[in-house]
């Protein structure tokens, strides 16, 4: 049985998608994939990642819309535009720091 990866990235930080146009803020995260295997099934083979890996939790954002998106970590790369991220879902889980950072509120801490 494989060791499940320490995730590499937390909840409240900004990440994008290394190839796809969006980006979020994480609000939780799978130490391995926990979705089903028709959503891992619908992805094309030659991108399928690997299910043994960190998966995130985004609420998320592209230029048309904000959704939640399920990636992961091989997919994601730090976000450090500073950017407040437009996910209306942010505003009732986060607040904002001083340096523009996210941090749970105390009433959605894990």
């Amino acid at each position: 049985m494989n060791k499940a990866r320490e995730a590499k990235f937390f909840i409240g930080q900004v990440v994008r998608h290394r190839v796809y146009p969006f980006r979020g803020v994480i609000f939780d995260v799978d130490p391995e994939f926990a979705n089903t295997d028709e959503w891992w099934q619908s992805i094309p083979e030659d991108v399928r990642p690997s299910k043994d890996q960190p998966f995130y939790h985004l609420l998320a954002e592209n230029d048309e819309t904000e959704y939640v998106a399920y990636v992961s970590e091989q997919n994601l790369v730090v976000d450090d535009s500073g950017k407040p991220v437009r996910n209306a879902q942010v505003e009732q889980m986060f607040d904002r720091d001083k340096n523009g950072g996210y941090r749970p509120k105390p009433s959605v801490r894990h």
